[in-house]
């Protein structure tokens, strides 16, 4: 009888842990969407050196001699 009783309780008591362990787990997923996502230190290093390329892509100018050996006009005046 006091067998019985034991894991009655017993079984109450561990139904009773899972289902506060799945809500805690389910608020802190919940709680880790809302955070942004970290950077990897390599993935920074990367972003920046792509950043730099284009800056000097962008203020990149052809030489003088190709464009006189070509006619062109100088388009930076």
């Amino acid at each position: 009888m006091w067998f019985r009783i034991i894991m009655i309780v017993g079984v109450i008591v561990v139904a009773g842990g899972w289902i506060a362990y799945g809500i805690y787990d389910y608020k802190m997923r919940q709680e880790e969407k809302k955070q942004p996502k970290p950077r990897s230190e390599k993935l920074q290093k990367t972003q920046s050196e792509v950043s730099d390329w284009a800056k000097q892509m962008a203020a990149f100018k052809k030489p003088v001699a190709k464009r006189q050996a070509r006619g062109d006009q100088d388009d930076d005046a």
